[in-house]
């Protein structure tokens, strides 16, 4: 019986390797590692991987994920990277810890834990100029304030975010800056920050470059762990894999045709003019994915093929020399993004490799 396409091959045993390269690099410095499951679902097999590596929480931005894992019994510490107040309710009842940046969202997390009968962590997110999430600097000490009132939580840390939402690169000067406001914290209120989290799969090059991490002692990793690489330029970490996911989709036309459509050109499904590109007659082969699968401009073929353009449900493929028969498959490696939509997909099948 033919293997089910489309489909990603998971080799957990190269996930499983790249978390253990990664938190013995990290830990040189003392930094800990979350490894962050939300581009994969919050799929128990890799969050297992990833713990069997070494990384010492799952974290995921999504609480159904999150639940997902602990009905898989998963045996971890789970962090919310994005807490709503609608949530809170769940949140106090599933996960460890919580990051947040609204007093209100951190009241209702505290009417919860009341009710629960605990005492919720939390780790508060610092603006430091990506402007996505984060406490401005400048209001963190009223902010801490309110929150030394709300009885049952528990102030263990402090986050930033970058290289995400603006695109600033984590660098010496951010991680002095989020390392020197710790300090001052500690000075001013009875609290213990034991855990700083600086960053993502972006500190990569700052830390190979730095001298001092600082108070720096965790980083949240689902990029480098998943695909081996660092995100502020895309490259590769020495000795990670970069291929523990693969996307296999199949060819259902392969034909000789024009490159270049022919009437009168209006809006493509997607409501854009096309442009093309005048190839000549050339063999173009169609396969059995699209747009609504994953995110197409993240696939790169392993073979010496062209994607031409996608709708919904058809990628169009330059075959270039090769000729590819009807029915068989064709091998993608996948960017963040591309694995991110892919995993998200039903109609893509998951196939583990141990």
């Amino acid at each position: 019986m033919k293997a089910f396409m489309p489909r990603i091959e998971i080799t957990l045993s190269q996930i499983e390797h790249n978390a253990r390269m990664l938190c013995e690099l990290y830990g040189q410095q003392g930094i800990s590692l979350m490894g962050v499951s939300k581009a994969v679902l919050g799929e128990p097999l890799i969050a297992e991987a990833m713990l069997q590596g070494g990384v010492k929480f799952i974290a995921d931005s999504r609480l159904e994920n999150i639940q997902r894992m602990i009905n898989a019994r998963i045996p971890a510490q789970f962090v919310l990277l994005r807490t709503a107040p609608s949530q809170a309710e769940s949140v106090v009842e599933n996960v460890d810890i919580s990051l947040n940046t609204e007093i209100e969202t951190l009241e209702k997390l505290n009417y919860y834990a009341s009710l629960q009968n605990k005492i919720h962590q939390i780790i508060l997110m610092v603006e430091m100029g990506d402007l996505r999430e984060g406490i401005l600097p400048d209001d963190i000490f009223l902010f801490i304030k309110k929150v030394l009132d709300l009885p049952h939580l528990k102030i263990i840390g402090l986050g930033c975010n970058l290289a995400c939402y603006g695109g600033i690169k984590p660098d010496n000067q951010k991680m002095l800056q989020l390392s020197e406001l710790t300090d001052e914290i500690e000075k001013k209120f009875p609290i213990n920050l034991s855990l700083i989290s600086g960053g993502n799969s972006a500190n990569y090059k700052w830390y190979k470059s730095t001298n001092n991490v600082g108070r720096i002692n965790n980083l949240r990793l689902g990029e480098s762990i998943l695909l081996g690489c660092e995100t502020v330029k895309g490259q590769t970490i020495p000795e990670l894999h970069t291929n523990a996911f693969k996307l296999i989709a199949e060819v259902i036309e392969s034909k000789v045709k024009p490159s270049l459509p022919f009437g009168e050109i209006g809006r493509d499904a997607f409501g854009n003019i096309p442009v093309f590109r005048d190839r000549g007659r050339h063999r173009r082969a169609i396969i059995a994915l699209g747009k609504q699968d994953t995110l197409i401009s993240g696939l790169s073929p392993n073979q010496d093929l062209e994607i031409l353009g996608a709708s919904s449900d058809h990628v169009v493929l330059d075959c270039k020399n090769s000729y590819l028969k009807v029915g068989v498959g064709v091998n993608f490696n996948l960017d963040y993004g591309s694995l991110l939509t892919a995993m998200t997909s039903p109609f893509i099948k998951k196939q583990f490799i141990k």
